[in-house]
């Protein structure tokens, strides 16, 4: 059994309140790595080019409010 597959049997053994439980602590998780990776690139300098391109677009009037 690999080990996906002891997790997924892991998880479908939860009651409803160890799955909600389980449910909000990978959501935290998942938000987290997410913010490392975007803090990552970042950092990295690979998100410059999109900035820059929002600023012209902006500087331009081509944005609209939200």
């Amino acid at each position: 059994m690999t080990k996906l597959e002891q997790i997924e049997k892991s998880v479908s053994e939860l009651n409803a309140k160890e799955l909600e439980a389980f449910s909000a602590w990978f959501e935290e998780f998942q938000a987290e790595r997410w913010d490392r990776q975007i803090e990552s690139k970042d950092a990295a300098g690979k998100l410059d080019a999109l900035a820059d391109k929002a600023l012209a677009e902006f500087r331009a009037g081509k944005t609209r409010p939200l």
